[in-house]
């Protein structure tokens, strides 16, 4: 009862440190990518958070699986360096004895697992997937940031303005606006002290610029004309309205199961294969975590990042076959976490005739 009482605190406290240092470095890339695409104006600033949030769901089933095995194998590797494994075991305790504890610990967050890879992160996906097809249809102007060139869809024209207050898809204002488009070959270049947004009865949507000049003419030419004008309406280009384009990675689980396309298996294999693959590398963590405190401790630790760097990639490539039609979905979803069982059985094996080498010629 002690063993296990003290083995199961270790491991709950080792994970919640490495769970808190994973989660920390995934939100900080997640959030400068997401701050760079928002300052580039492919994403609304708006739709920070929530895309922020959807990313951290669907990233937790593989930040949990990691989780777990860095837990076992620290605390375990901790255990071996302290000299702490070797009382237990000479208490009459074999190392099989700790696959009741790592279950034990393990089988909630396996679970946790389960759910996220299934229900939770692919409804987190399809809704991130679904904030950025719609934010690719906005308008052009609704894209553009302060102080940042903008480039319309069609490739014809240059926005830039240099402030902006209220919100531009509510009429807001803009100042200090500059425009470059091209227009039947010749070159239109517009600067206005302000500018708001219309919208038409027809839903066309104007940018309109006030007290400006318009400078056109033909590159390379002398010839050009100056105008100068007190409002000028500017139509933006919206991009085609069109159905959301969905992805085999934010399908529900009903929809995988009825429709069982190549892909969308391909996709039921490596939801399944998460969790599996969870189990599977908790209980390797108990050979792999052999450290002798007289010797160096780098290779296992080596091969354990190698073993989880293998299994995942695995799990990819038997997606990938099986989505492309090379492997069927009954042979993909299995062989691959066989295999590492018998590796995990030859790992044993050979961490136990180890010990009982040892203890004959003590």
């Amino acid at each position: 009862m002690i063993f296990r009482r003290a083995v199961q605190r270790e491991f709950g406290q080792t994970a919640l440190v490495v769970f808190v240092a994973l989660f920390s470095i995934l939100m900080t890339t997640q959030l400068i990518r997401l701050l760079g695409q928002a300052a580039g104006g492919s994403v609304a600033p708006e739709a920070v958070l929530a895309l922020l949030g959807f990313g951290a769901l669907s990233y937790l089933p593989v930040l949990l699986s990691l989780t777990l095995f860095v837990a076992v194998l620290m605390t375990l590797s901790r255990m071996y360096r302290d000299s702490e494994m070797v009382v237990w075991l000479s208490c009459g305790l074999s190392l099989k004895d700790w696959i009741g504890p790592v279950l034990r610990f393990g089988g909630g967050i396996i679970l946790v697992i389960l759910a996220l890879s299934m229900y939770l992160a692919p409804w987190a996906l399809a809704k991130s997937n679904e904030f950025r097809q719609r934010m690719e249809q906005r308008d052009d102007l609704s894209k553009v940031s302060p102080g940042v060139f903008r480039e319309s869809s069609s490739g014809e024209r240059i926005f830039f303005v240099e402030g902006v207050s209220g919100t531009k898809s509510e009429n807001g204002q803009v100042k200090n606006v500059f425009i470059n488009s091209i227009q039947h070959g010749r070159l239109g270049i517009m600067a206005a002290a302000n500018g708001h947004v219309e919208q038409a009865p027809n839903g066309d949507r104007f940018v309109v610029l006030e007290r400006g000049h318009r400078y056109e003419g033909m590159p390379g030419t002398p010839e050009y004309r100056v105008m100068e004008f007190e409002r000028y309406a500017l139509r933006t280009e919206t991009s085609e309205a069109r159905g959301l384009t969905e992805s085999p990675r934010g399908l529900s689980l009903h929809r995988l199961l009825s429709e069982p396309t190549p892909i969308n298996r391909g996709e039921l294999l490596w939801r399944i294969g998460i969790p599996v693959s969870a189990a599977v590398l908790a209980l390797m963590a108990i050979p792999l975590s052999f450290v002798n405190p007289r010797a160096g401790r780098a290779n296992n630790l080596i091969f354990a990042v190698l073993a989880f760097m293998i299994y995942s990639n695995l799990i990819s490539l038997s997606q990938a076959w099986v989505a492309r039609g090379k492997l069927s979905f009954e042979l993909g979803v299995w062989v691959v976490h066989l295999a590492m069982l018998l590796l995990l059985l030859l790992l044993f094996w050979r961490r136990l005739s180890l010990f009982s080498w040892r203890r004959l010629w003590q």
